[in-house]
């Protein structure tokens, strides 16, 4: 395993727990996080001894808050990675393609592109504090792939358009209630209660398992064409100024100005 700043990853009773540790800026991730979360599940995916994943985030506060917004603000993109490019497309991909379930255990908010990683994972568990929503575009970004259209077939048309186009937080209750979530608990019970769910998932036969997770992806891959001209018409869309509108006016704290935009 390769020195990790960014993440944590942990093997115990063929679990292996993949958390993002950048609490400071709320678990959003930057391109090293990206690449450390990608190596991370290609190590679950190869290793023998894991059946079941789980995705949590460092602390309290925040399961991830999506991109990192400030140093977008900052240097114009997401900071330095592996391959010379930002592998977010790539690790949305292997969520979906790793042969093992993956369970998201939301401890906090789930925002963004952290929503998406969460909405990607095959199950979800989130603390009775955790909040869910969108922010792209709010801060000048989308994803016109899976964090949409998929979201779409998880929770219906008219709640997937509400949480993109209202950008509103809905609380654990209200996730569970839309079926965008599985489970809610105490704050202080959400690893047991995903650990409980690997368990049981570790008991079952692998192959099935695996087997299952590809029949249900099957039926929307089709998304992830949508998914490659969405990212790159996000790739595009961020060099321009109305983008840069939206990352400078986060990290001023200011509302964006969108109204020259217009037309």
């Amino acid at each position: 395993m390769r020195e990790l700043s960014d993440v944590r990853y942990e093997l115990a009773d063929n679990t292996a727990t993949i958390t993002i540790n950048r609490p400071d800026r709320m678990n959003s991730f930057r391109g090293r996080t990206v690449d450390e979360l990608i190596h991370c599940f290609k190590t679950a995916w190869a290793s023998k001894e894991v059946g079941a994943i789980i995705l949590t985030g460092a602390g309290e506060k925040s399961f991830c808050a999506g991109g990192d917004v400030k140093e977008r603000a900052e240097t114009g993109g997401y900071g330095e990675t592996e391959w010379g490019t930002f592998e977010i497309e790539r690790l949305h991909r292997i969520i979906r393609d790793v042969p093992k379930p993956v369970i998201a255990a939301v401890n906090g908010v789930a925002v963004g592109g952290g929503h998406v990683l969460h909405v990607l994972c095959d199950l979800t568990i989130a603390a009775e504090h955790a909040r869910f929503g969108q922010a792209g575009p709010r801060v000048g970004s989308f994803d016109a792939g899976f964090g949409s259209a998929y979201l779409a077939r998880v929770i219906g048309e008219k709640r997937a358009r509400q949480m993109w186009f209202l950008l509103e937080l809905i609380d654990a209750d209200t996730a569970l209630s839309w079926g965008l979530v599985n489970k809610v608990v105490p704050a202080d019970r959400l690893l047991d209660a995903a650990r409980e769910y690997a368990a049981t998932i570790n008991s079952y036969s692998p192959t099935a398992l695996r087997f299952l997770k590809h029949s249900f992806n099957a039926d929307s891959d089709h998304l992830s064409g949508l998914s490659h001209v969405a990212f790159d018409g996000l790739e595009v869309f961020s060099h321009s100024d109305e983008a840069a509108e939206g990352a400078t006016a986060f990290a001023e704290k200011r509302p964006p100005d969108y109204g020259r935009f217009r037309g």
